[in-house]
């Protein structure tokens, strides 16, 4: 008698896959295309340590997978269906993109037979509405192709420069039935390079050279450090140069606080003095908005830029380069920490000490202003005791544009940065992500407290799923909302380039506190900013996500300002 074959269709040819990647949540809204998807979590990939999480929209859902890979340094994975779920994922995966993080959307397609039949949610080339922000873009029909589809885009979405991919199965590859031993189901380590390129020596001494014979070196730390996990090598090759570092929005923590090296955040850091460095040593870091495009008034087209990117087409956009670098950021780090000990050690400790003078002046200014007690509460008050509260190793957010800023003035005061333990959507600009970031970052990391700082306007936007976290049950989960009643961004350009004409960026009134409490949170509104503390204490030992809605005054920060003088915002 012939033995019965053992007969998995494609729903669980692709949870085998995605598991065999250590998949253990997949963040998204369920479809019709996707019942077999499900039907295979739920009859045995559970039990494998896989699970689907239910999302009110899947932006959130593609947050949430992007907020995943930034804290876990492994790619996240997000899925909608046919149509209006994947035109869904769109601002999400978009976000992931201009960041630079490794998010799997996986997206369905109509049954082959309905094409061009005017199927509800057919007719969409999914494939060419993702290509502007994915890597790499993958669709199947049949189910064998399925591990090796799975295969291309883990490899494309982690190799190089990370960043989302698009995978599109047809329902027809979702029904098919295949034998389980014929399915060709290999570990990543057997399908792409886990070993990172070696860097020309010659590079590395070129580059140490210049550093070297540098009078005002920097060192600008990056996404790229702390995508590669670069941050000792980091802090002990500045340190024992004593060269100052500054970092990206991307980059914060990637040097500790309390390294007496570590100078600020962002070229608000060192807007005064940038123009006198001669040698700039920029670590997996873009010379984008955040860095005033590196370009005058507060940079120099003379200084010697040495730029170390994975991303051979991130070398030299926007500011000329005396050496580029295609190589990861770790590698280069281990490298010249080798080649440096065997030179003279030559210090920058007099340009170092200058650095350090500027940011206590810097800082005790954000300290004052950060400590009064008037009412409407100052953002800087709220700001400063939020990262006063939070514990060292909070997962931070901060979502939002004014409220941005005011947030990155402060934020290596009071508290260390742990690498990639900071979120924000920066290269897009993007707003709303708050909810869905701290949902994925604490399923990531159950264990830490996440908290999120936002502005009124962009906590609005993907509000609903405040539901997901409370049915989840996501403890130590607080949201601090700074609530101006006006897209504080748009309001300060309107102040400051149309004489205050304001349009269409006063909100009404509104109490996020009771919102949450409707969805079943812990919530309330804070006027006094002598509760801001006891607020959030209330909210971390209430056992549920909690929203705390701070009543702010509308006000400009100053790289706000600087930034809009120039034209660079």
């Amino acid at each position: 008698m012939e033995e019965k074959k053992n007969m998995i269709n494609g729903g669980d040819v692709l949870v085998k896959c995605l598991l065999q990647e250590n998949v253990r949540y997949m963040f998204g809204i369920p479809g019709g295309q996707f019942l077999k998807m499900y039907d295979a979590v739920y009859r045995w990939g559970r039990e494998k340590g896989i699970n689907t999480v239910l999302f009110r929209h899947e932006q959130a859902a593609a947050h949430a997978a992007d907020a995943y890979a930034r804290v876990t340094n492994t790619p996240g994975v997000c899925f909608g269906t046919v149509g209006p779920g994947a035109t869904h994922l769109v601002p999400g995966v978009g976000a992931a993109w201009a960041d630079n993080i490794p998010v799997i959307a996986i997206v369905p397609q109509v049954n082959s037979k309905f094409e061009d039949s005017f199927t509800l949610q057919g007719g969409l080339d999914q494939l060419t509405m993702f290509k502007p922000i994915t890597k790499y873009q993958k669709s199947i029909r049949e189910i064998e192709k399925i591990p090796d589809a799975v295969h291309k885009v883990f490899r494309e979405a982690t190799s190089g420069r990370p960043r989302p991919v698009l995978l599109e199965i047809y329902e027809d590859a979702f029904l098919a039935e295949i034998e389980e031993d014929k399915i060709p189901i290999i570990s990543s380590d057997r399908y792409r390079a886990i070993a990172k390129p070696a860097i020309d020596n010659e590079l590395i001494k070129k580059s140490l050279d210049l550093l070297l014979n540098a009078e005002k070196p920097l060192i600008i730390s990056g996404g790229g450090v702390a995508r590669a996990e670069a941050w000792n090598e980091l802090q002990e090759f500045a340190e024992y140069l004593q060269i100052p570092v500054i970092t990206s929005i991307s980059g914060v923590g990637t040097i500790s606080n309390k390294s007496k090296c570590s100078v600020g955040v962002t070229l608000g850091s060192i807007a005064t003095s940038a123009s006198q460095v001669d040698v700039i040593l920029a670590l997996g870091c873009k010379f984008s908005f955040t860095m005033a495009h590196g370009a005058e008034p507060f940079w120099k087209d003379s200084q010697k830029l040495i730029q170390v990117d994975i991303d051979p087409s991130i070398i030299g956009r926007n500011k000329p380069i005396e050496l580029g670098i295609v190589g990861d950021c770790k590698l280069f780090l281990k490298q010249i920490l080798e080649e440096v000990k065997k030179t003279q050690k030559i210090e920058k400790r007099e340009w170092l000490e200058h650095q350090i003078e500027l940011k206590q002046r810097r800082d005790s200014t954000y300290i004052k202003k950060g400590s009064k007690d008037k009412i409407p509460i100052f953002p800087q008050r709220m700001i400063k005791d939020v990262l006063e509260f939070i514990d060292e190793d909070t997962i931070l957010i901060v979502d939002g544009g004014d409220i941005q800023a005011f947030a990155y003035e402060q934020i290596d005061i009071y508290k260390q940065r742990k690498p990639l333990s900071t979120l924000s959507a920066i290269g897009m600009g993007h707003l709303g992500t708050s909810v869905g970031y701290g949902i994925g970052a604490k399923l990531a990391k159950p264990d830490k407290q996440v908290v999120s700082i936002s502005g009124d306007g962009s906590f609005m936007i993907n509000i609903q799923d405040l539901e997901t976290a409370a049915r989840l049950g996501l403890k130590n989960l607080i949201f601090c909302v700074g609530n101006n009643s006006c897209w504080g961004m748009i309001k300060s350009g309107q102040r400051y380039t149309v004489k205050k004409r304001y349009i269409d960026v006063d909100l009404p009134g509104f109490d996020y506190g009771k919102c949450a409490e409707g969805f079943g949170c812990y919530g309330e509104q804070v006027t006094d900013p002598n509760e801001i503390k006891p607020a959030l204490e209330r909210a971390k030992n209430s056992n549920k996500p909690a929203v705390i809605d701070v009543k702010i005054q509308f006000a400009t920060p100053e790289i706000t300002k600087l930034m809009s003088s120039i034209g660079a915002m």
